[in-house]
Order: structure tokens, then sequence, then C-alpha cells
């Protein structure tokens, strides 16, 4: 027997150690479960690798929901992984051509994603494949390509296993003694690890070889071995595999009872599985058997049996359908190296393109880091000039709000205490003059009511130079007290205020306090509005302040107009603050003043 069936198969041992029900459940259960694309799509492969030496329609089943999912999400990955599971499950059911069809774009997938761990397998499964059409040069390239991705990814159970699927080959090719040394060196590794399943496989290629070499008793003992340790692991797959390979022996070694026996055992489990290349070499050498023991009635029922099976697994047309498979994939391989060798051929020339912009670009580098010094003068002299600018604008606001606070302490400790005062006298001696009538009580009250009226009108002054909200609790609660003191029956004030929690810069609060005062005093001397809405935001970015108006507005392109509202001196405080304001307006349809200081301005100064 040509032990075709075991070598099929051991690719795919790993996956079969994991295949028991509960595995399947959970992977299922994680596949219900599962919300995003990455866990279902991983459930789905796992399924359907598992499946593959399980329930081959199971396993196209998980296949194609799987690629529905990789696909949609233009996964190259999990795409090539399923197309190779594909191939696997077609491969068993005995329709190569498909197979060969699957693997060869599970192979282009996974090269363009340098998934190489997935592409060792997959070139693994093509090496069977053109083993099993006796390509048995092509099968070895395939293998080499295998072997070198594992030795690169230093995968001990990948080049153990590559060891056993082309020792294989070197059987086929007769050099028993070169295929012995590759299971030797494949058990060797498993054995290190104490990997059960390996050292049964290992086994298993060793006594077939030796079967090959006639030496039976050597051959008996490797595969009486291996049965031993696939029942103990319940693998009821491979433990088929291994009778097959025991029934081969002893039909080789003339004890045909116990060959017919074991091929027997093989046959039982093969049917459970509907694995019908395996029935299908069974009843081969059942036949053979049967022909040897003279009972020709029933070898001839064994092999019609065989024929029928053999014709539906293969036939010529497949196997033209797989060299012509594989010479498009080797073409298409072909074409990519081309393509390298051009983009090689490009990028040489880009570099020769590029060198020569690169001296072309030294030679004016001269005469830009000259020019790039010359204007980082310019530039230094410019800000220094813009420095001295700003020192200048901000020592005048500060000698401007210096003498407003002068004048506000003079008025407020001087006149204003003395216009107290002359309150306090004339309202003492009108207690003590004698009136000769009303009239003349009431001139004296009126005097006192004038002075009195003064003394607010002089608190009034020195506030509005220098409130006191605005040194004590902010800007917020300075333009508060200050539209409160406006006649709300003239013209309605709405004022809003948010992020102004924390005290800003002394200087910035003084100068945007100026500059909303100052607005606010143009609408009611200009605009002849009747509501007026004033916002005051801080936030991340800065400082925004608006004033809005429904008045008359005005034309502003017309310059001696928005000098004479005091436009320009508004302009020259935010441009102190490093902020911007802009005026919307036109006649008929209100004003707008939009005002932004950014925060790193108003924290510097």
């Amino acid at each position: 027997m040509k032990r075709i069936l075991l070598f099929l198969v051991f690719a795919i041992f790993i996956v079969r150690l994991f295949a028991q029900a509960d595995g399947l459940e959970a992977l299922k259960k994680q596949y219900n479960s599962a919300a995003g694309y990455k866990e279902k799509v991983s459930a789905l492969e796992q399924l359907a690798a598992r499946y593959t030496t399980i329930n081959f329609d199971s396993a196209l089943y998980y296949t194609q929901k799987g690629l529905q999912l990789s696909l949609k999400e233009k996964d190259p990955v999990y795409t090539g992984l399923l197309k190779r599971s594909a191939g696997v499950a077609y491969y068993f059911k005995g329709q190569y051509d498909s197979a060969a069809n699957y693997y060869y774009q599970s192979a282009n997938l996974l090269e363009q994603a340098n998934a190489k761990s997935g592409l060792a397998l997959t070139y693994n499964e093509i090496a069977k494949l053109f083993r099993k059409t006796r390509d048995l040069d092509k099968a070895l390239h395939y293998y080499d390509k295998s072997m070198n991705i594992y030795r690169e990814l230093n995968d001990s159970a990948g080049i153990s296993m590559i060891l056993n699927e082309s020792g294989v080959v070197y059987e086929y090719m007769g050099q028993f003694e070169k295929a012995i040394d590759h299971y030797n060196g494949s058990l060797d590794i498993v054995r290190r690890k104490k990997d059960s399943v390996g050292i049964g496989y290992a086994l298993n290629f060793i006594g077939g070889a030796y079967t090959q070499l006639k030496q039976f008793d050597l051959a008996a003992k490797y595969l009486n071995d291996c049965i031993e340790i696939r029942k103990k692991s319940n693998d009821s797959f491979t433990l088929a595999l291994s009778y097959g390979d025991l029934g081969y022996m002893e039909n080789e070694a003339g004890n045909l009872a116990a060959a017919k026996q074991n091929y027997n055992a093989s046959s039982q489990i093969a049917s459970k599985m509907n694995y019908p290349e395996l029935l299908s070499n069974n009843l081969k050498e059942l036949s053979d058997i049967e022909e040897k023991s003279g009972n020709y009635k029933q070898s001839l029922e064994y092999y019609q049996k065989h024929i029928q099976l053999k014709d539906s697994l293969f036939n010529l047309s497949r196997s033209k359908q797989i060299e012509e498979l594989s010479a498009k994939y080797e073409t298409a391989q072909k074409e990519k190296r081309i393509q390298e060798q051009q983009f090689e051929l490009t990028k040489k020339n880009y570099w020769i393109i590029g060198g020569s912009i690169l001296i072309a670009l030294m030679i004016l580098l001269g005469y830009s880091l000259y020019r790039r010094n010359q204007l980082k003068q310019e530039a230094r002299l410019q800000a220094e000039i813009l420095r001295q600018q700003d020192l200048a604008t901000k020592a005048i606001l500060e000698a401007e709000e210096k003498e407003r606070q002068r004048i506000a302490k003079d008025l407020h400790d001087g006149v204003g205490q003395m216009m107290s005062a002359a309150k306090l006298n004339l309202s003492a001696i009108e207690n003590e003059l004698p009136f000769k009538d009303d009239m003349q009580k009431e001139a004296v009250l009126r005097i006192i009511k004038l002075v009195d009226d003064s003394c607010k009108e002089v608190r009034a002054v020195s506030h509005n130079m220098m409130p006191n909200a605005l040194l004590k609790a902010g800007l917020a609660s300075a333009v508060r007290e200050f539209i409160n003191q406006i006649d709300q029956k003239i013209i309605k004030v709405n004022l809003h205020s948010e992020g102004l929690n924390e005290r800003l810069d002394s200087n910035t609060e003084t100068v945007l306090y100026r500059v909303i005062q100052e607005c606010v005093n143009n609408v009611i001397k200009h605009a002849g509005a009747t509501q007026l809405d004033i916002s005051l935001i801080k936030d991340e970015d800065g400082i925004s302040a608006t004033v809005e108006d429904n008045g008359k507005g005005f034309d502003t392109s017309d310059f001696v107009k928005k000098n004479g509202l005091g436009l320009k001196n508004i302009q020259a405080r935010v441009e102190y603050l490093k902020g911007t304001v802009d005026f919307d307006s036109s006649p008929g349809r209100g004003t707008l003043v939009a005002i932004h200081v950014p925060i790193v301005a108003a924290r510097i100064n």
C-alpha cells in the first residue's frame, strides 16, 4: 500500500488534536456572541479548519460564512486562510480541481499580505496536491518554500511537519533511506517537545518506509507503537490511517488474515467519517488480498467498488485542470517578478534623477542660505520695531489708566469729600436759620439738593474712570455694574457672561472694560437703539466679546465716521492685546462689534 492517505493529512494533525466537540461548541458560542468583525471571522476560520477532517460539508459551510465577512471587509489574510480551508475540504472530498483553485487564490492573497505562517501551510497543501499527481519536482519545490518560511519563523512544529511531508516524496522517488532520515529528524523534534501526536505521525512514517525496504519486523514495531499512541489520544481519523498502513505491511509480509483484519478496521472508521479516498484505497488492497487467498468473486466485488469510488474522485480532466491552474499561478508569479524588476529599474532611474536634482539644489542652497539670513535680519528688525511699538502703546495705555486712577482718586478723595462736607454744613445751617417764609426755606433745600446731586455726579464720574467692581470682582462684574446704571426705559441691555470665574490679567481686564464701555457709549449716543446685547465668553482659545444693537447702523467704509465714533481707538486697544476686532454694520440694520483676544496674549499681558 502506498501510504498516500496519511501523507495527505499530516499538515492538519495539530487541528485534529483540538477538534473535540467541546472545542467546536466553544467556537460556535464565540461566533454567536461576538460583536466585532475580528472575533466573528476568527471563530469561523477556526471552525472551518477544524471541520476539514471531521465533516467536509460543515467545513465548506463555515468557510463560505467566513468569506462573506472577510470579502466585505477586504481582509486579505482571513480571506486567504479561509480559501485554504475550502481547498483542504475539497481535497478530502476528492474534488482536486476545486482544491487547486482555492489553494492558488490563498497563496496569492497571503503573499500580498506577507502572512508568512499561513502562507507556509498553503505552500504545504499545494505541494501535497502535486505529490498526488506525481509531479514530484514541483512538490519538492513547494515543500522547500514552506520549509524556508518555517525556518525563518523558527517554528519547530512546522519544520517537523515538512520533514515528514517531504520524506514521502523521497519514498515515491525510491530514496527510502533519505526519507527515513527526514522522518527521524521530525521524530527528534517532537520527542523534545513531548508531542504525542507528532510522535505518532513520525513513527507511522518510519514504519511505512521500513515496509518499503521489506524490513517488516522494524516496520511492525514502529506501526504498532504508533497505533498505541493514537488509541490513547482517541484520534479515530489518524487511527484509521495507521490501521491501513499496518494492513499494507502485513500484506507485504504475507500475513493475509492480519492484513485483512487491519483494512477492515480502517474501512469501518472511514465509512463513519464518509472519507471516500481512504475507502477506495482499502477496497483495492482488500481485492488484492482476496485474490491472493483464491476468493476471486469477493476480490472482484471489492475491485468494482474501488473503481467506482476512484472514478468519482480523480480523472484525467481534473488533473489537466490542476496543471492549468498551476501554469496560471506560475505565470502570475513570473509577471510579478518582472514587475518587481521593472520597479527596481524605475527606482534606479529615480535615484539618478534625484541625484541630479540634489546637485541642483545644493547649487541653490548657498544663495538660499544667504537670502534667508538677510530675511532673518529683516524679520528681527521688523520684530524689534513691532516690539517697540507695543511697548510704546503699552506705556501710553498704562499712563492713561494711571491718569484716570489719579483723577478718579482726586475726585473721590478731594472734590467728593469737600462736596460732602459742604452738604453737611448746609444741612446743619438749615436747622439753625430762621426763614421768613416757605419760599426762602425751599430755596435753601434746592441748594442742598444741588450740592447732593453734585456729590453723586462726582462719585459717578470717579467710578466710571476706575470702577471698584473691576478692581475687586473682575471684568464681568464691572460690566454688569456699568450697564445697571443705564436707564432701562431708554434702552434695554442684556449681558451674558461665561467662563469668567477666574480673574484675568488686570491689564487685559482694564483694556476690555474700556473697549466695551466705549462701544456702549457709542450705542447710547449715536445708534438710537432700543436693545443692546453684550456677550463675554472665555474658552480654551481665548476671550470673545460681542456688542450688538438694533440701532440705525452706519457705513463701515466711511472712515471719517469711523474715526468720529472712536472705532480707531477701540481697534488700537484690541490690537495691543494681540486680538482682533470686526465691525459689521450697514445703514438701517444695527451694528455688531466682535472682539477676540487669544488666551496666550491675555496671559502675557
